[in-house]
């Protein structure tokens, strides 16, 4: 996919591309000192807050599937500056990469309610701690451990994340959130 990307954006005048796996992509930035880091939102857990890869000068600009409001979230707190639905044409992506490195903001219009439905995730950033934890497969005791709380502050966690999410039970919350985006 990466490739594909790249060598899309490759073939556009005046922009030059470079594919690398979100874990090299910090080094490969270094090297190349982009405008513009292009990122799979579904792909990048958690989003970096730090900011892209490329450094403060590299605006983000993220690739997310419609009907994941959590994706467009952990974005936003990464400061993003762009939003493309994975299933845009390629003059759409085309578009956004050259509107982000000119300094302005874009977001694809049909991820317009999703990012205002960023807004009314009902968990905390804490109960979103312990879900991805959940996620990994790790129990009460790991999850305590892993955040410094007492076994019983992370069931309580658990308890207002299945009230907030309508969930029956901690693998009914983790697939709502999943669906969602949230985690």
């Amino acid at each position: 996919m990466r490739s594909a990307l790249a060598s899309l954006l490759r073939d556009e005048e005046g922009i030059e591309a470079v594919a690398a796996c979100w874990s090299s992509a910090s080094g490969t930035a270094r090297s190349f000192r982009p405008q513009v880091c292009v990122v799979d939102g579904d792909g990048v857990d958690p989003m970096p807050t730090a900011g892209p890869p490329g450094g403060p000068d590299c605006a983000l600009l993220v690739l997310a599937s419609a009907c994941r409001p959590g994706v467009l979230q952990r974005a936003l707190a990464a400061k993003a500056r762009g939003f493309v639905n994975k299933d845009a044409p390629p003059d759409r992506l085309r578009h956004a990469v050259r509107q982000v490195a000119a300094g302005e903001r874009y977001l694809d219009h049909s991820l317009a309610r999703d990012l205002l439905n960023a807004a009314d995730i009902p968990l905390t950033a804490r109960e979103l701690a312990v879900l991805r934890l959940v996620a990994k497969g790790a129990g009460v005791p790991e999850i305590a451990g892993e955040l410094y709380l007492s076994k019983g502050t992370v069931r309580n966690y658990m308890a207002a994340i299945n009230r907030k999410t309508g969930a029956r039970n901690r693998v009914d919350a983790l697939r709502i959130s999943q669906a969602a985006g949230w985690v």
